[in-house]
């Protein structure tokens, strides 16, 4: 932590301007604690008030306008929740129609008619009239002859700090106040001398007090290329070290040999040729658990690219060099799916192999624990059943996490501690992560990428078609029924809800049944209202082919495997994330035949959502998708990738900074490689600042 006598960690409350009652607005609002939160409260943008719109040139093509003008009139529109302001902007050249839906008590208190303004915000078009819906509003003030700047940082604010005098103006003058009391030394350097040079980077008081106060929109541009250098390069060196120690004091089992069990099914037992990428991730892993340091490895693959089969590979792996192996998924269903096909594949082997989850009846169960506890039993399958105490092992040397970010770190931890010697990991995903992603969020690990499909794939048919067109969906799905086939049509909720108007799953069921009143379709449900055993009968049944047609909920999301499904309809397509719906069409595809998946819409879809389908139909690639999606969504709301606690990034952004990570990854592991210890000379003032951060950031490994 900062030293408590250092300034930046003084109390907001004691900057000149704060007091008490604004630093508790300051602390509960924005979170600003300290002189150092204050310091990193970044600018949201710069006003450079030489560069004015005039009204009469705002066009459609613009996404911003900054304008001048007086308020000629405000007032309100509509009654109670209906309620809204509209206001008229007036310079020499035109009108521009204002509108505020929030916030608008406070509007009315602040905003006063025949004041000029100076407005900012995002352009939109209202009757054919420009128009900017909540603008950034202040009273106008040219800019000062002589004055060193004409850039003004603008800052987020609140109403509640508004009411207190504390818009972003204020905050601005806080900053000010703020840099008056800091010296150079104040804000300690992290990056060494020579760095700094080589790249030609800004020092770290001059970005901090340019970012905030640039004199130049160059000014501004080196002083955040500086200050976004440094969140990726630190964030990197942590992993780099905490990846470094791991590898050197981790303990691990030795896998000395490559036996009987694993050659016995790579020659006689394997259903397919392996593709380059598998033999790729085989040979990774191979050479991991022969170190004698514990494996932590992530294994990305796309939907159907052959995951399951290395992890088993791995396993027997495990299984000829004496030690037991553990499949660990989040879902009975998923849990199933995992035991059925490595049954399948295992046949004929003198291998012992169970599945074990909360389903499983109490005499089985008992069994399994004592295989597990006596060593007869080689592989296990299961869900947080495994987690318990109750369940031992004679000596577990091989664990698989599927869809590692549906489990808690703490839970996966109660795994690794039921053998003496940690076993090696192997944690698996089908939601394919951005590279820049992953080398953020799970720079700690060692990680394998499989792009690759088994060879006999055909690519998907994804297309679009809305409600009108539901007959000749239902129609299509006949027609692949008749040529044998199946198909699955995926519902996004069980019940309705007072805010959402789509068709439920029971209406659902019934309509679909309604389209196939002949008894020779046979229609299945499954939902997760359901229980397991009714679940896993409905779902046996499809994957026997005794039903035709599977209507579900997001239940079959990930790990259920009909080769002969070759029809998949979204229903309600854009209620659905880029993840979830590469996931659900992965489910189609997986044998030779030709597939299709067909999302299905109401007739209104926001902007983002027509995105989401534009990009599913335009391509199959899962790595494509999962670029998208950081896109559309941000880090922030990816499912699992904030479990490390490393995406705290202010400035960064993981869609248009790659190239930056790539220079801040190669920079650290070049410092890493020559002093890991951080005490060459040049590397000091780097090891102190890391100490000094230490406990502020929750730093923490996958596993």
């Amino acid at each position: 932590m900062t030293p408590v006598n250092h300034i930046l960690a003084t109390p907001i409350e004691y900057l000149k301007g704060v007091g008490p009652l604004r630093g508790d607005l300051l602390k509960k609002e924005l979170g600003i604690y300290t002189f150092e939160d204050l310091l990193n409260h970044f600018p949201h943008r710069h006003i450079d008030k030489t560069k004015i719109n005039q009204i009469a040139d705002i066009h459609g093509d613009m996404e911003f306008a900054q304008v001048v003008g007086k308020l000629v009139y405000i007032g309100s529109v509509g009654e109670n929740r209906a309620r809204r302001l509209v206001g008229q902007l007036q310079d020499s050249s035109g009108v521009l129609e204002l509108a505020w839906f929030q916030g608008i008590n406070w509007v009315e208190k602040n905003l006063v008619q025949g004041t000029t303004y100076l407005v900012y915000g995002r352009v939109g078009f209202f009757n054919g009239k420009p128009q900017i819906v909540h603008p950034e509003m202040e009273v106008f003030v040219p800019a000062q002859a002589g004055a060193k700047t004409v850039l003004e940082p603008v800052y987020s604010s609140t109403e509640k700090l508004k009411a207190r005098s504390l818009s972003g103006r204020q905050i601005a003058g806080l900053t000010k106040q703020l840099f008056s009391q800091l010296k150079e030394k104040d804000i300690d350097e992290n990056i060494p001398s020579n760095i700094l040079q080589q790249l030609q980077l800004l020092p770290r008081f001059q970005a901090y007090y340019k970012i905030h106060f640039p004199s130049s929109p160059e000014d501004f541009e080196g002083a955040l290329h500086r200050l976004k250098f440094e969140e990726f390069f630190v964030a990197q060196l942590r992993l780099q070290l905490v990846r470094l120690q791991r590898h050197k004091s981790s303990r691990g089992l030795v896998f000395e040999k490559v036996g009987n069990y694993f050659n016995t099914f790579y020659n006689h037992h394997l259903p397919f040729q392996l593709t380059n990428a598998q033999k790729r991730v085989l040979k990774e892993i191979r050479n991991d658990t022969a170190t004698g340091h514990q494996m932590n490895r992530l294994l990305q693959g796309d939907v159907g690219s052959g995951k399951t089969i290395v992890a088993l590979l791995s396993m027997l792996l495990a299984a000829d060099n004496g030690f037991q192996s553990c499949i660990m998924a989040p879902t009975e269903v998923l849990a199933q799916q995992h035991y059925n096909g490595l049954s399948g594949l295992l046949e004929g082997m003198s291998l012992k192999i169970e599945l074990l989850t909360g389903s499983t009846k109490t005499k089985k169960r008992k069994e399994i624990h004592a295989a597990l506890l006596d060593g007869s039993l080689h592989f296990v399958v299961g869900t947080h059943a495994l987690l318990e105490d109750i369940v031992q092992f004679n000596n577990l040397g091989f664990v698989v996490v599927d869809e590692q970010h549906r489990f808690g770190v703490a839970q996966r931890a109660k795994l690794w501690q039921k053998a003496a010697i940690p076993p090696h990991i192997l944690v698996m995903t089908a939601t394919p992560i951005p590279r820049t992603l992953a080398m953020t969020a799970y720079g700690d690990l060692d990680y394998s990428v499989m792009d690759e499909l088994p060879p006999g794939r055909q690519p998907i048919v994804t297309v679009h078609r809305n409600e009108k067109a539901r007959a000749s969906v239902m129609e299509f799905i006949r027609t692949e029924v008749a040529k044998g086939r199946q198909a699955y049509i995926i519902y996004p909720l069980i019940e309705e809800s007072e805010k959402m108007s789509y068709e439920d799953l029971m209406q659902g069921y019934e309509q679909v049944k309604s389209f196939f009143p002949d008894p020779k379709y046979v229609i299945s449900m499954v939902h997760g209202r359901q229980t397991p055993a009714v679940k896993q009968t409905n779902m046996d049944r499809f994957v026997k082919g005794e039903t035709n047609i599977m209507v579900s909920t997001t239940v079959i999301e990930v790990g259920v495997n009909v080769p002969n499904a070759s029809v998949m309809v979204i229903e309600s397509t854009e209620k659905f994330g880029l993840s979830q719906l590469h996931q659900l069409r992965g489910r189609v595809g997986r044998g030779s035949e030709k597939s299709f998946c067909i999302l299905l819409t109401g007739d209104k879809v926001s902007r983002e959502g027509r995105e989401r389908i534009k990009i599913m139909c335009e391509t199959n690639d899962g790595f494509k998708i999962a670029e998208k999606d950081l896109e559309l969504r941000g880090p922030g709301d990816i499912e699992g990738t904030r479990q490390s606690g490393a995406l705290n990034f202010k400035l960064v952004s993981l869609v248009n900074d790659k190239d930056l990570l790539e220079q801040a990854k190669t920079v650290a592991a070049g410092i890493v490689e020559k002093d890991e210890n951080l005490n060459m000379a040049e590397n000091l003032p780097l090891k102190n600042f890391l100490q000094k951060q230490k406990g502020k950031t929750r730093w923490s490994k996958i596993s």
